[in-house]
């Protein structure tokens, strides 16, 4: 079987292993793999940037590495490569955890449990949830929506459609470092840069597939395409940038504003704040449906490229 097909069928199982499964409760590799990065923190850590680049190195380039073993001792066997692919995809994922935690903080929303959701709210982004009432405790779940599509699904499908099992497991190696020491805080300003810029670089494509999918199967197709036009630079994050612009013009609510992080209080542009309305409770659920028919266009599109890539090598040669 050609590595072309084997990814199509691995990462539509694999998606559709997440979607029926979602992450399992202990045991997740993400979760081994950040235990391993810790531990290497720990030897290497510097106040430099030379040593945050050697840690960067050392954990994606190992995930790396053992995508492509791992890929090699069963290419023989095409049942075999499918099922590495369909458990790569699965593992890297993280399309249905979003949708629960975002949903369940939803709920809590509507039932004017506003303790119960601040308490949720910890586990899908790193806002602070006392200084939210309800409005701003949906628009912070909103915008982790619409970051987390790009970061925990398209972006995946992108550089696994590219480059295989080590590509699904090197894009998830370096997104989790930049959430371990991409940060800047005074620990990570130095050390965690190479992070940060890596996964910069990393999320670049899966972000601009994101945004443009999110137009495609938005509510709002002219002001998702407008937003993101005309806000997306404005945003601190060029790949967040674009994801949560396109989202807000899809939706027709305004995005960013006043955030606050562990007391450290960020100013950010409104994105689509001329054409949209304030985020309403609502929207919650609104933007989880968007997430996911962005995240079942991008296997298609990912697949699809993948398929037609090897069509057009295979004429050409």
């Amino acid at each position: 079987m050609r590595a072309e097909r084997v990814f199509a069928y691995g990462a539509a199982a694999g998606l559709l292993g997440d979607l029926l499964l979602g992450d399992p409760r202990r045991g997740h590799p993400v979760a081994a793999f950040g235990r391993a990065a810790s531990a290497v923190e720990r030897v290497l850590w510097r106040d430099h940037r030379g040593a945050g680049a050697l840690h960067t190195a050392v954990c994606a380039g190992g995930a790396v590495a053992l995508g492509a073993v791992a890929e090699r001792a069963v290419r023989r066997s095409p049942a075999a490569s499918v099922a590495l692919t369909a458990a790569a995809t699965w593992a890297v994922v993280g399309g249905t955890s979003l949708a629960r935690e975002a949903r369940a903080i939803g709920r809590a929303l509507a039932a004017g449990d506003v303790e119960g959701a601040r308490a949720r709210l910890p586990h899908l982004c790193g806002r602070d949830p006392q200084a939210l009432d309800a409005d701003g405790i949906a628009r912070a779940v909103v915008e982790s929506v619409a970051e987390n599509t790009s970061d925990a699904v398209v972006g995946a499908l992108v550089w696994g459609a590219a480059a295989g099992v080590p590509g699904l497991l090197g894009f998830r190696a370096v997104n989790t470092l930049d959430a371990m020491v991409g940060h800047r805080s005074p620990r990570y300003l130095r050390y965690g840069w190479a992070s940060a810029r890596l996964d910069d670089l990393a999320g670049w494509p899966g972000a601009r597939l994101t945004a443009a999918l999110a137009a495609l199967a938005g509510d709002d197709r002219r002001g998702a395409l407008r937003a993101w036009r005309a806000d997306a630079r404005r945003h601190p994050s060029p790949n967040a940038g674009p994801v949560e612009a396109s989202f807000a013009g899809a939706l027709g609510v305004r995005l960013g504003g006043t955030l606050s992080y562990a007391g450290r209080v960020e100013h950010r542009p409104v994105l689509n704040g001329t054409a949209g309305r304030a985020v309403r409770v609502t929207d919650v659920t609104r933007a989880v449906r968007l997430s996911r028919r962005v995240s079942l266009l991008a296997l298609g599109v990912c697949t699809g490229a993948r398929l037609l890539t090897a069509r057009t090598r295979g004429r050409t040669s």
